[in-house]
């Protein structure tokens, strides 16, 4: 019998750079490749997976920000009917527990692009939005693994993530990002197709992903999961305010958290925002939530550090970060 948890673990990562990666995954899951695809294709259509594709390290082949709107609660749906409308903006969360309720993550390929988005948001809804570029990562897409025991993440096995250079890219590069942010498709052949999109040859495709895979550019290779269609529908977004001579050693010790799925330090924006560091925990319920949080915090020596925790209550868009558009919704 198939066990989906176990072959999802298994594909998010390490997709073969191959003629015929499918057949290749196929045959170590015991499975055809047919049998895969039509797998794949079936929870593509139904969104339980975003796309198979390339995760790309943040801020190095463009640029990112966290930005945030103070929204009455009436208007909520409206204003996030509206943040999600822009191409650039490529997550759009609602979430409780903070004057600032709406939470979204914007990408381009040069910062004077992100700062029209931003100055576009602002048009569009009347509010200005917080901007909290990333500092610094500490652990950050390598994966969401679902084969474990309440949650609980085996870190023997997925570490943490490795800090990369930024890198320059060519226009041949960016037509291949682009060509790579909506997904391979589920073909048998899927490079193939990649190549004539961007107007590459196949073996200069595959070379530049295996260079990029081994120098950080491409966190991982593999499928991006929605996560609360397996079942994780709960999360928090968990912020502090930590003294800048100790935020790296104490996200570096809460990156380590078997419960933290994202981890990271952003700039701060006094007085509106004064927290720099920043964890995501995911739970199967609101029960199971809370005692992480606790868990959490006390392991990480943050009970006494002033924080705030923000709620997830409704997910209005998710999918990659677009890095290769150039010119803002």
């Amino acid at each position: 019998m198939l066990n989906e948890q176990s072959l999802y673990d298994q594909l998010q990562r390490g997709f073969p750079l191959q003629p015929r990666p499918y057949q290749a995954l196929a045959a170590k899951a015991g499975l055809c490749e047919h049998a895969l695809l039509t797998l794949l294709a079936r929870d593509l259509g139904s969104g339980r997976i975003s796309r198979v594709g390339a995760v790309f390290a943040p801020n190095v082949i463009g640029v990112s920000t966290l930005g945030a709107l103070s929204v009455p609660p009436a208007q909520l749906d409206r204003v996030a009917a509206r943040v999600s409308a822009c191409a650039a903006v490529s997550h759009n969360y609602a979430r409780s527990g903070h004057r600032y309720n709406l939470w979204f993550v914007a990408g381009a390929r040069e910062r004077v692009t992100l700062d029209a988005t931003l100055a576009s948001i602002s048009d569009l809804t009347g509010l200005a939005p917080l901007d909290l570029p990333m500092a610094r990562e500490y652990h950050i897409d390598l994966g969401f693994p679902l084969a474990r025991q309440h949650g609980v993440r085996s870190r023997r096995r997925a570490g943490l993530a490795a800090p990369a250079r930024a890198v320059a890219l060519d226009e041949d590069d960016w037509r291949l990002v682009a060509a790579l942010e909506a997904g391979l498709p589920l073909t048998p052949r899927p490079f193939h197709a990649l190549a004539r999109q961007a107007r590459l040859g196949v073996p200069q495709v595959l070379e530049r992903l295996a260079q990029w895979s081994a120098q950080g550019v491409i966190r991982r290779l593999g499928v991006v999961l929605r996560h609360g269609r397996f079942g994780y529908r709960h999360n928090a977004m968990c912020v502090w305010d930590v003294a800048d001579g100790r935020v790296d050693a104490i996200g570096l010790r809460l990156a380590r958290q078997p419960r933290v799925t994202l981890c990271y330090r952003r700039e701060r924006r006094l007085p509106d925002w004064p927290y720099n560091l920043f964890a995501m925990i995911h739970a199967r319920s609101a029960q199971e939530l809370q005692p992480a949080l606790a868990q959490v915090r006390a392991a990480a020596g943050l009970e006494q550090v002033p924080g705030s925790v923000l709620v997830g209550t409704h997910c209005y868009k998710q999918r990659g970060t677009r890095y290769a558009i150039q010119v803002p919704a």
